[in-house]
C-alpha cells in the first residue's frame, strides 16, 4: 500500500473522446500536477491515460473513462510515495485529492460551458 492513495470520480457530460483530447494534452498535466513529471504508460484513448509518476512523487497514475448514461464517469486514480518523507501524510493526500478534483472540475466546465441544468448535451441532441 503506498502512502499516497487517491480515487475519485466525477460525472462530466461529454463524450470520452472530447475528455481524452483534453487529458492528452501536456501542457495540461503541468498546470495540475506542477511538481510531478509524468510518462505515459498507456494511452487508452476514449477509455482514458496511464502514467508513471516521478518528480516529488514515485508511482503511478490513472485517469479512467467508463461511459455512463450521456457522457463518461471520469476515474481518477494516484499510487504513489513522496520523494520526501512528509510529517502529515492525511495533509498530503488531501492536496493530492484537491488536485485530481481541479483536473475533473476543469475539464467538466470546459466541456459543459454553456448546457443548462437537466439539458442533454449537445452530443446527444437529436440531428
Amino acid at each position: 500500500m503506498s502512502s499516497i492513495e487517491v480515487a475519485d470520480q466525477t460525472f462530466v457530460a461529454a463524450p470520452g473522446t472530447a475528455v481524452a483530447e483534453i487529458l492528452s494534452g501536456t501542457n495540461n498535466w503541468r498546470r495540475w500536477w506542477p511538481d510531478l513529471d509524468l510518462e505515459v504508460r498507456e494511452d487508452r484513448a476514449d477509455k482514458g491515460i496511464r502514467w508513471t509518476v516521478t518528480g516529488a512523487l514515485t508511482g503511478t497514475m490513472e485517469v479512467w473513462l467508463e461511459p455512463a448514461l450521456d457522457g463518461v464517469i471520469l476515474h481518477y486514480f494516484l499510487h504513489a510515495e513522496p520523494k520526501a518523507p512528509t510529517r502529515n501524510p492525511a495533509a498530503a493526500n488531501r492536496a493530492r485529492r484537491v488536485a485530481g478534483k481541479t483536473m475533473s472540475f476543469e475539464i467538466k466546465a470546459r466541456l459543459e460551458a454553456g448546457r443548462a441544468a437537466g439539458v442533454a448535451p449537445a452530443h446527444t441532441a437529436p440531428r
